[in-house]
């Protein structure tokens, strides 16, 4: 994240002391969930991938797709206009707020529709919290829609090893008093970034990491189990079915976001 970022919310990039028993230790490839699985893991990891199909880094990879510089933020409050300010970007709305003058938000069919910007500020409190938490760790964006793009990318740069550790973040939802509420898009999406490493012949995976890449290749539809989840079933109530499908466009992308100077860019 920027310096300025973070000096706005000194406390969000603080991480406490790593436990090794808890760091997944001695395998390349680990998986854990949100932003408290992303501090823990952040320092014994050489890259983080985050994973928030519903619908983060599905959008960055829409955006990035289309040439877009994309911050990311984890707020949705007069901070993230400031910080649009500071970084000379337009600013994503919320998915309802969306008007001719403000066309750009966090829904990736609103993104595909809008004017091209060549600069985007994206307030998440999921994902983009998970950036924050990274610390010297590489970030990229994972998700259905590039998947094997990344495990292929991970492993052309030397990740995934005992040295060279991967840390794939599930982002997950949020239970309305605030507390994690694993969603199933999103072990999905971590699943199929994993099991690319796995096919690149990354076989270091921990208890964890092999777990969700089951998860991924035991699903018969990717498309309905996440359409069917709760996440996907709020989207479409509220309207926003469009979003769950371009979030299931499995492998559409080989583009691969990673954040460099506090924007999401190509690798």
């Amino acid at each position: 994240m920027p310096t300025a970022l973070a000096k706005r919310r000194p406390g969000l990039a603080a991480s406490g002391p790593m436990r090794e028993d808890l760091s997944q230790a001695g395998h390349g490839i680990r998986f854990e969930w949100g932003p408290a699985g992303a501090k823990q893991l952040a320092p014994a990891v050489s890259c983080l991938v985050i994973v928030d199909v519903l619908s983060f880094t599905t959008s960055v990879s829409v955006a990035v797709e289309s040439g877009a510089r994309v911050f990311p933020c984890p707020w949705r409050d007069e901070s993230a206009t400031a910080f649009a300010r500071e970084v000379d970007a337009h600013l994503a709305v919320g998915r309802r707020a969306v008007t001719a003058d403000s066309p750009w938000s966090l829904s990736p069919a609103a993104l595909r529709r809008a004017p091209f910007t060549p600069r985007l500020v994206l307030p998440s409190p999921n994902g983009s919290a998970i950036a924050a938490s990274a610390g010297a760790a590489t970030v990229a964006a994972g998700s259905l829609r590039n998947g094997t793009a990344v495990g292929r990318w991970l492993a052309g740069q030397g990740h995934g090893t005992a040295e060279r550790p991967v840390g794939v973040i599930a982002a997950g939802e949020r239970w309305p008093d605030g507390s994690l509420r694993p969603a199933v898009e999103d072990l999905l999406g971590a699943g199929a970034v994993i099991a690319a490493l796995r096919a690149q012949g990354r076989t270091g995976l921990s208890p964890e990491a092999a777990t969700a890449a089951s998860a991924f290749a035991a699903a018969v539809d990717v498309g309905a189990a996440v359409a069917g989840s709760s996440s996907g079933r709020e989207l479409a109530a509220g309207g926003f079915a469009e979003d769950v499908a371009v979030a299931t466009e499995l492998d559409a992308s080989t583009q691969v976001p990673v954040l460099r100077h506090g924007a999401f860019v190509p690798a």
